[in-house]
């Protein structure tokens, strides 16, 4: 059979760069065929996870008490949400109806929950058998009240953590109004920006899923295909290893959008291919980016595929203990002013912070970013992802995160060799 160069496109795969061949038609034409066969062969992945005990769930709620009291708060009021489920375990649906903990620095957690849905909370609950119900016509925020009233908290700082809506912040200041609200930051961030082992082996779980769905996803690349396929394909693909995720691509001149386009593109010869997803295990979150080119690389692709590779490596080169956050966005944005781009955020160049927190949510404390001179400690997570971006032409980001150990910062997954070899494995 004679077949033209230009009906294929070549990716590597394996460390030794093997290529591998896939025909580049339109999905349309296979009928699916292709994403099925690929797919089926994933297996699920997380039969060996081991979830976050109520022992260690114990110990953050007993550091937050630490915590409440060094910052003279008497107590931190959350509802459903990464912070809930983080001290407590408990996966909550926030509707207009209250559904609340309270942990006081002192005394008993108690909870505030709609009467009609006490027996769910029942069942969810494993610390604290406080639950203060309430009914349709009733007001909630006078549970919360008589909660803190019934802990001797009549003056005095509650901690009101970040994400809860300010309707519900303000019913509860209007009806204990001698109080002093203020942010739980300190509570909660102060716990939860250190991971610790089990939390690290979760996201590790979660790094290694999205990997093997980013492979499985790549291999089903096809000419003519949208971001809108590869969403699709990657879905299917993290759902056949035993997570829900996603990965989202960014094709041609869209993904010089570092969150992409909303222009309906179709994957042609010598286009960029910018992927970005992640998945969740057991709550944990991972996030990796990989850039490829349909096709053979350009030149000029080549090129600035590789810059962007050594401001990322630059970054990983910096972190580690004691290091200010700042200091680790400085060292990649120095690989770019080296080369002519830049300053600052200015593009072509990197237009966004280098790195984020990442753990329950994808996006938490603390950012790679200027101005934030807080030093790297032990357990601390951060996205290593200084994008580079072409305005009009195309964007490359390379995106592995990485958690910082005594002896140095480690990565969830291995970044990609080159161009042609997204994965290293």
């Amino acid at each position: 059979m004679n077949i033209k160069r230009r009906d294929f496109i070549k990716l590597s795969a394996g460390a030794a760069g093997a290529a591998l061949i896939i025909p580049a038609c339109s999905p349309k034409t296979q009928d699916g065929l292709k994403s099925s066969e690929h797919i089926s062969k994933l297996r699920p992945m997380t039969g060996d996870i081991v979830p976050i005990t109520d022992e260690e769930r114990k110990g953050r709620i007993e550091k937050a008490r630490r915590l409440m009291k060094d910052s003279n708060i008497k107590a931190i009021y959350l509802e459903g949400g990464s912070s809930l489920f983080y001290f407590t375990g408990v996966s909550w649906w926030n509707s207009e109806r209250m559904f609340a903990a309270v942990i006081p620095a002192s005394g008993e957690i108690a909870w505030v929950c709609p009467a009609f849905e006490e027996d769910r909370a029942r069942e969810l609950i494993r610390f604290g058998d406080d639950i203060r119900s309430w009914e349709e016509h009733e007001s909630p925020y006078k549970r919360v009240a008589q909660i803190l009233k019934d802990r001797g908290i009549n003056s005095g700082k509650i901690g009101i953590e970040e994400r809860v809506r300010f309707f519900l912040f303000d019913g509860i200041r209007k009806e204990a109004s001698l109080l002093e609200y203020v942010s739980a930051d300190p509570i909660t961030v102060g716990c939860r920006v250190i991971k610790s082992q089990s939390e690290i082996a979760l996201m590790q779980k979660a790094s290694d899923i999205t990997i093997e769905a980013y492979k499985a996803s790549v291999a089903m690349i096809e000419k003519g295909m949208t971001k809108d396929d590869f969403s699709a394909i990657s879905s299917r693909a993290h759902a056949a290893l035993g997570a829900a995720g996603g990965i989202g691509a960014q094709i041609a001149e869209a993904s010089a959008n570092p969150h992409g386009s909303i222009k309906h593109i179709e994957l042609k010869e010598g286009d960029i291919v910018l992927m970005d997803g992640g998945c969740g295990v057991e709550g944990y979150r991972s996030d990796i980016s990989r850039t490829i080119v349909f096709g053979e690389p350009s030149k000029r692709q080549r090129e600035l595929w590789t810059l962007a590779k050594k401001a990322q490596s630059a970054v990983f080169a910096k972190a580690g203990v004691g290091v200010p956050c700042e200091d680790a966005d400085a060292a990649a944005r120095q690989v770019y002013i080296d080369y002519g781009f830049g300053p600052g955020y200015e593009v072509p160049g990197c237009p966004h912070r280098t790195g984020h927190g990442i753990g329950l949510d994808g996006h938490e404390w603390v950012n790679l970013v200027k101005g934030n001179k807080r030093p790297m400690e032990p357990g601390m997570c951060f996205s290593n992802e200084p994008m580079l971006v072409m305005p009009g032409e195309f964007g490359i980001r390379l995106e592995d995160c990485i958690y910082i150990t005594e002896e140095g910062p480690k990565y969830f997954s291995t970044p990609s060799p080159s161009i042609e070899q997204p994965f290293a494995d």
